[in-house]
């Protein structure tokens, strides 16, 4: 736990506070990190204030209430207001800065460990304390696979779907599932591969899961706003997600981790009916949203894919 609190003014004004904020903000605490920009909000509203005040006196300022010790005063009084103004809904910098700075991290260490998350309970259980010790530099992500040739988005459910049909049939044989039920999950977690998260760069994470990274992740990595169901209300939170060289290498992660995670063991023993192992790894809380398995039933139900899978069976 961190020795200073992000409400603490002495983070503020305190030179000692100061370097502990500093230090934790290197070690990517999304306190320190709401903290810093906090900091630097306060900062610029205070300097606001001061540029009002003077130029008030420039103006012809009330030579009553010019004296030192009133000035002592006053400039107290706009460093609370500051210091308030920040720690509520302030001016929008700080929320800016915690964004940029986010960014920053996952732009210069991408495969640093050690990013923690938020206090509250994940969209993804993926990120939770139990999630498998899955390492970012597994051999099942091979070089063979290169994404060098592989599309940052996808123009058409069609196209969508034949790309990743080879990769979601070999993850499916290994979990013993239907892959139109992978390929449904990737579907609706990616809006049909037009919404894959990307890094700082613009490049594909080629996450298709939405899998988080917690801790125990010593791969790549990137930040992104997702909303999460918290007793059926939806609120938008930040969080690091993993990030793969190829989507080859996503299905390789989401089967490593389903299959090294004992909450899915009810999933996988249901493998052979895909509606109900949907229904099973929503019950063991792979997402928050009360819908989840239903909308992915729903994409399997699609023409689509039953299109698709008639096409490979005909291929055999």
């Amino acid at each position: 736990m961190s020795a200073y609190s992000v409400n603490d003014a002495s983070v503020y004004t305190d030179l000692s506070g100061l370097t502990r904020l500093r230090a934790d903000a290197r070690r990517n605490s999304p306190e320190a990190l709401k903290a810093t920009a906090q900091q630097f909000e306060a900062l610029f509203v205070q300097m606001m204030l001061k540029s009002m005040r003077e130029a008030g006196d420039e103006l012809g300022g009330d030579a009553l209430f010019g004296s030192d010790q009133e000035q002592l005063y006053r400039d107290m009084y706009d460093k609370q207001i500051s210091l308030e103004l920040s720690q509520g809904r302030g001016i929008g910098l700080a929320d800016m800065l915690v964004r940029q700075l986010e960014d920053s991290i996952a732009r210069a260490a991408p495969a640093e460990t050690g990013v923690r998350q938020s206090s509250a309970a994940p969209r993804r259980e993926v990120a939770a304390s139990d999630a498998a010790p899955v390492q970012g530099a597994s051999s099942s992500m091979g070089a063979d696979r290169s994404a060098a040739v592989e599309p940052a988005r996808f123009e058409s459910p069609d196209a969508f779907v034949r790309a990743l049909w080879p990769h979601a049939q070999q993850a499916a044989a290994k979990l013993g599932v239907d892959p139109r039920a992978l390929v449904a999950q990737a579907a609706l977690e990616t809006g049909w591969g037009k919404a894959v998260i990307q890094r700082p760069d613009g490049s594909s994470s080629h996450n298709l899961f939405n899998i988080k990274a917690d801790h125990r992740w010593d791969g790549s990595r990137v930040f992104k706003d997702t909303l999460e169901y918290r007793d059926g209300i939806a609120a938008k939170e930040r969080a690091p997600f993993r990030a793969y060289e190829s989507y080859a290498a996503s299905f390789d992660d989401y089967v490593n981790f389903l299959q090294g995670n004992p909450r899915y063991r009810d999933a996988l023993a249901q493998s052979a009916d895909p509606v109900a192992f949907v229904r099973e790894l929503q019950r063991a809380g792979y997402a928050t949203d009360p819908a989840y398995a239903r909308k992915i039933e729903d994409i399997m139900g699609r023409d689509l894919l039953a299109g698709v899978a008639t096409d490979a069976a005909a291929t055999v």
